[in-house]
């Protein structure tokens, strides 16, 4: 569709969307701004919570705000690696359109090209012109220049306070010495990474907060990402498994037990009723999900986390890389205890956040994602861009994929072959439907030829100087 079109298209439904919130309740004048928190997990499987059918392992805190929200059955992460993922939540840009195209490693190690740009609008800038203060806790991995003048830091994001690492925390979760706090280094801390990170959040909320102003709160932990060390007390539940199991089952279980603090603190403020969380991950779980056995409780060995049978992980376009828990409670808006089937993305969460707090989305540049709060009560959400993923270090042969309603359509890296997929019937992905459905494939091809095309046109070309060949594929 040439652009003036699809402009002509956006302004349109941006003028519908006006009109229809006029009268909707949502955003009727209730005499303060919602609160956000997002919440994002690292490498937390499709199938890793005991609210996706996990048997095994504990996740009360989290399966008990499911049943406080909607749980989104289809919920997907931006792309099949965490620094594309993360950039889609902030700017509602597919990764390779905001320049986040891989994984960003640390400097000096590979190179210095791959950053979010202060060129992109992110949901905390946005919001700081509503008013709104804003923090960011844990993880932020946007950047290889971390804590260096020569690439942006969360604070020319749009954060007033920050407390992160630029990747992993290091050594592993336990007692970690890399955490910087508004640009200075904090040195050796006692505890565990996820705990670490809310006990920051909560301590903000509470002593430098302005009480009589809303905020917006990114919280991503860096359970279960690699290298894995657990609370000995959450390593108990799970005596009976070996040493790996142990690890990796008690890390979910200690990122559920932050995230129910976090909880509690809302609670105790008297902030719950006014605050809109979204719970997700960044991307599917790591390894094969066998472990390592010859070598017990290596960190390979802890690579344990479930897709929930779906094919694929971490890396990948088939669902078991991109399809992640998906939960949203907002007191009074969303039904307590909805499940939702309907497709949604990371990149929708600026548009929903935008939304909610009825601030419209920016007209100079193209917005992937869509609103969720039709998806909320299980009604479909209007697309101007289809689903959409490119993973740079995905497998050869499922470079890119599109969603279209039921179907799916995934590329191998030289976009010439092609598998065909209903994700509703077979969301395990076992059947290629090319041959059976010839006029959806023919349709979905294009429309994925056709997406990608317009994507690697608009967004910086930083890929090109890139190449699998000597890049590592762990980060």
């Amino acid at each position: 569709m040439p652009d003036r079109r699809l402009s002509c298209l956006l302004a349109m439904f941006a003028f519908v969307v006006a009109i229809q919130r006029g009268t909707d309740p949502v955003f009727a004048a209730e005499g303060h701004a919602p609160n956000v928190i997002v919440f994002l997990a690292d490498d937390l499987g499709w199938g890793d919570l005991a609210c996706y059918g996990n048997d095994v392992i504990q996740t009360p805190h989290l399966d008990e705000f499911a049943t406080e929200g909607v749980r989104f059955t289809q919920c997907y992460s931006a792309c099949g690696v965490c620094s594309p993922s993360r950039s889609a939540i902030l700017t509602g840009r597919t990764p390779f359109r905001n320049g986040v195209y891989r994984w960003v490693p640390e400097l000096p190690k590979e190179g210095s090209h791959v950053y979010l740009r202060t060129s992109e609008i992110t949901i905390p800038e946005l919001l700081k012109e509503r008013g709104y203060e804003t923090c960011h806790v844990g993880k932020w991995h946007l950047n290889g220049d971390f804590n260096s003048p020569h690439q942006p830091q969360p604070d020319a994001h749009g954060y007033d306070h920050w407390f992160a690492t630029q990747n992993n925390a290091a050594p592993s979760h336990k007692n970690p010495v890399n955490f910087v706090r508004n640009g200075e280094e904090v040195g050796p801390l006692e505890g565990f990474s996820a705990p670490l990170v809310v006990d920051e959040g909560i301590r903000w909320l509470k002593q430098e907060r302005s009480a009589d102003k809303p905020f917006f709160m990114t919280v991503w932990t860096h359970e279960p990402h690699l290298p894995i060390e657990s609370d000995p007390q959450y390593m108990a539940l799970y005596a009976d498994l070996p040493i790996g199991f142990r690890q990796h089952h008690g890390n979910v279980t200690q990122l559920d037990a932050a995230f129910g603090t976090l909880m509690a603190a809302l609670d105790e403020m008297q902030l719950t009723d006014e605050t809109f969380v979204f719970f997700t991950s960044d991307n599917g779980p790591e390894g094969d999900g066998h472990g390592d056995p010859k070598n017990p409780g290596s960190q390979r060995d802890r690579t344990r986390g479930s897709t929930g049978g779906l094919r694929g992980r971490k890396r990948a376009d088939f669902e078991g890389g991109i399809r992640v828990p998906g939960i949203a409670r907002w007191p009074g808006h969303i039904q307590p205890g909805t499940k939702s089937k309907v497709p949604v993305i990371g990149s929708d969460i600026f548009s929903t956040v935008c939304d909610i707090v009825d601030i419209p989305l920016p007209s100079d540049r193209r917005i992937d994602g869509a609103s969720m709060l039709p998806a909320f009560e299980g009604k479909p959400v209007e697309r101007t861009v289809p689903l959409y993923w490119r993973t740079h270090l995905a497998p050869k042969d499922n470079r890119v994929a599109v969603r279209v309603d039921e179907w799916k359509i995934v590329a191998d890296e030289t976009l010439t072959k092609f598998l065909l997929f209903n994700i509703e019937v077979d969301p395990e992905e076992t059947t290629d439907l090319a041959t059976a459905h010839p006029n959806v494939f023919r349709r979905m091809k294009n429309t994925l030829l056709a997406v990608d095309q317009q994507v690697l046109n608009e967004g910086p070309d930083w890929w090109k100087q890139d190449s699998d060949s000597g890049v590592s594929q762990v980060k």
